[in-house]
């Protein structure tokens, strides 16, 4: 009597696209390496980062664990503990700082605009970044929680408030018709610069019947996380960490009080990533090949 074994056939879907329309491009370390008809990208079968030894699903725990406040050492430890390896202080470092800049150079796209409401809150805090005091800026709309800009600066001036206020306009679909701030000098000269058609409220104090409870609510999360930025070397590292929080807390983070939401849903933002291992997997560069056609660079979105 003959034995039959019995097979599984799996469907092979691109990560980046989702496409079926693959083809084999042969093997690399022992795994099966595809090519995405529809977008051109490569990736292989075991659902590794192109290019990297470790799965996304993986290397995005890691960068979400360092973004919720864990040292390099606790997270090597924990995906030791978890997956039976441990990368270095140096691997973490590259993975936090390759994912960030790329997700936060995809979100400047204008396709992935906010959709805020009317107001928005600003202020800022002072914060400690490898043995140096900052002020740490932020932009938020009250309506969808999403934070426009974050922005570190050595001071507390003009030109540190008109930053922060040209990166909350290029991050939103348009422009508010209120933005209330503390009574700090800066902010009215910046405010009339970059929103000359928008009313600029200063708060009286917290328990004023005209605060700003609402931001003053959201440096209260940030001082949550000001033990990260004191590990961290200067400025252009406590920038990228505060550009991967923001990350974290608008797109990653569902919000009770937006009915278990994230602020890019509720702002409509459609970031092209969900989570930290989407940024890994759709993020990897497309390598060139011989005869074939570069990527097809994406249609603009009407407006």
């Amino acid at each position: 009597m003959a034995e039959f074994q019995e097979t599984t056939t799996y469907s092979v879907q691109c990560p980046a696209c989702g496409s079926g329309k693959v083809v084999k491009a042969g093997k690399q370390s022992g795994h099966q390496r595809y090519s995405c008809k529809e977008c051109d990208k490569w990736f292989r079968a075991n659902g590794m980062a192109e290019g990297r030894r470790v799965p996304a699903e993986q290397m995005g725990m890691a960068i979400r664990m360092f973004y919720s406040g864990m040292s390099y050492q606790q997270i090597a430890e924990a995906m030791n503990k978890a997956f039976d390896i441990k990368p270095s202080k140096a691997t973490l470092y590259e993975w936090v700082r390759d994912y960030t800049d790329r997700a936060t150079d995809t979100l400047k796209d204008p396709r992935y605009e906010a959709h805020t409401g009317d107001e928005w809150v600003a202020d800022e805090m002072q914060v400690t970044v490898g043995g140096e005091k900052y002020w740490n800026w932020n932009v938020m709309d009250a309506k969808t929680r999403y934070i426009l800009a974050s922005h570190l600066s050595k001071h507390r001036n003009l030109r540190a408030a008109e930053t922060v206020m040209e990166k909350a306009a290029a991050a939103a679909y348009e422009h508010p018709k209120v933005i209330k701030t503390d009574r700090l000098g800066s902010y009215p000269a910046a405010i009339n610069l970059v929103f000359p058609y928008t009313k600029h409220v200063q708060s009286d104090g917290i328990r004023a019947e005209v605060n700003n409870n609402l931001s003053e609510r959201l440096q209260g999360t940030y001082r949550q996380r000001t033990k990260t930025l004191r590990g961290l070397d200067n400025a252009a590292s406590g920038q990228r960490y505060l550009d991967g929080w923001t990350l974290t807390y608008n797109l990653f983070r569902e919000h009770e009080s937006l009915g278990g939401k994230t602020p890019a849903e509720v702002a409509r933002v459609n970031a092209p990533f969900t989570e930290w291992a989407d940024v890994v997997r759709k993020s990897e560069p497309t390598p060139r090949v011989s005869g074939r056609d570069s990527p097809k660079a994406p249609l603009p979105v009407p407006r």
